[in-house]
């Protein structure tokens, strides 16, 4: 899958484990994101790592360290509304 990658330091089972989904994956990142900024206006994300939940993703930008979460939308993209500063926070905020 074109871009889909792990975390450092994580297995897919361990993501699997620490969220509680047993069907976790990670997710191409060839795909829109954008999340809610503080401005209120739609900034874009540009994902290192998704991974993905059903339908909700886990987003971790290439040019930053927190992790976002957002819903999956039938076209593909990715809406994000929260951020965590950490995976581990992030996978048990699902």
């Amino acid at each position: 899958m074109a871009g889909a990658q792990l975390p450092a330091g994580w297995t897919l089972e361990q993501i699997r484990d620490v969220s509680g989904d047993r069907e976790a994956e990670v997710f191409s990142t060839d795909r829109a994101v954008t999340w809610l900024g503080r401005s209120g206006k739609d900034e874009r994300l540009y994902p290192q790592i998704i991974l993905r939940f059903h339908e909700l993703c886990l987003v971790k930008p290439a040019n930053g360290e927190d992790w976002y979460m957002g819903s999956l939308n039938e076209d593909g993209s990715v809406d994000c509304w929260s951020a965590y500063g950490s995976l581990y926070e992030a996978l048990r905020g699902l």
